[in-house]
């Protein structure tokens, strides 16, 4: 399973890189895109690539949000290195921003002396364009899972999301049904600007899990414990998956539950990413 949290950090703010990767965060976002204003960028590029080459705690991916325009190559070619778990590219919205990309970082790899494919792609969709062609965007070389940038995605299709966001519901359900048909990892539940109202912000989680995501994009480090809440199995719950799986390896492929419910490979697959849940949660 993929990581849990993913704390965006600016990345002309170097001071806070550390604090981040100490915030019990899966992964950090460089962010060299909104969060980064254009006098700043080439600034900005040379710190997170200073810091990439140095020393950071392990087990904490290491992702940089990529600029979408001419921008793109120079920030692939600062930012590719060993340290590096992947990228996510802003504004992604056909299958040849992919392929784009797909070039240039295996172009970065050959002069790094990594192996190509060594580092993944995280699309960013994030407009009407990106959402008509998300099925395709999720097939494309390197892309492990998908991103929602709902804002901008709002903006561009004219929504005025409410308290229950029920007007993303749409977006949503595509990029769950496009990981899932293209055989990557479910897509990443997108960022909250609600960090103060950590109930709030917790309850909209479990609902974005509901809808099949895993995982959350954070912007600030009081969420990534609810997100952690939200997303780890309890104790109960990993031995309720074992126990079906026990039950159903006679292969006989159906059985009953501990509560007397007929199960079938479905239940069992079912139980199968809870565990996988849990072991990334450790």
């Amino acid at each position: 399973m993929s990581a849990l949290s993913y704390l965006y950090v600016p990345g002309d703010t170097p001071a806070r890189f550390a604090k981040a990767e100490a915030s019990g965060a899966s992964a950090i976002v460089f962010d060299l895109e909104d969060a980064v204003t254009p006098a700043a960028k080439e600034a900005a590029r040379a710190q997170v690539a200073e810091h990439l080459s140095g020393r950071r705690p392990a087990g904490v991916e290491a992702w940089v949000r990529l600029n979408a325009d001419e921008l793109m190559a120079r920030d692939v070619d600062a930012v590719v290195g060993p340290a590096l778990t992947g990228v996510i590219p802003a504004k992604t919205a056909t299958r040849h921003d992919v392929s784009r990309l797909d070039d240039l970082l295996g172009q970065a790899e050959a002069r790094c002396g990594l192996a190509r494919g060594r580092i993944a792609v995280a699309p960013l969709v994030e407009s009407g364009l990106g959402l008509a062609n998300i099925f395709d965007i999720a097939q494309g070389p390197r892309v492990t899972t998908l991103h929602l940038g709902e804002i901008d995605l709002a903006a561009d299709l004219g929504l005025e999301p409410g308290a229950d966001e029920t007007e993303l519901l749409f977006a949503r359900s595509q990029a769950v049904v496009a990981c899932s048909a293209a055989g990557i990892e479910s897509p990443v539940a997108p960022v909250s600007a609600q960090f103060r109202d950590l109930e709030a912000f917790a309850a909209s989680t479990r609902a974005l899990r509901r809808l099949g995501f895993f995982g959350r994009a954070c912007i600030h480090p009081a969420q990534v414990g609810a997100v952690h809440d939200v997303f780890t199995p309890t104790a109960e719950q990993a031995a309720k998956a074992a126990d079906i799986l026990r039950r159903l390896d006679g292969g006989s492929g159906v059985a009953v539950d501990a509560d007397g419910r007929m199960i079938d490979e479905a239940v069992a697959r079912q139980a199968r990413r809870i565990l996988a849940q849990a072991a990334s949660a450790r």
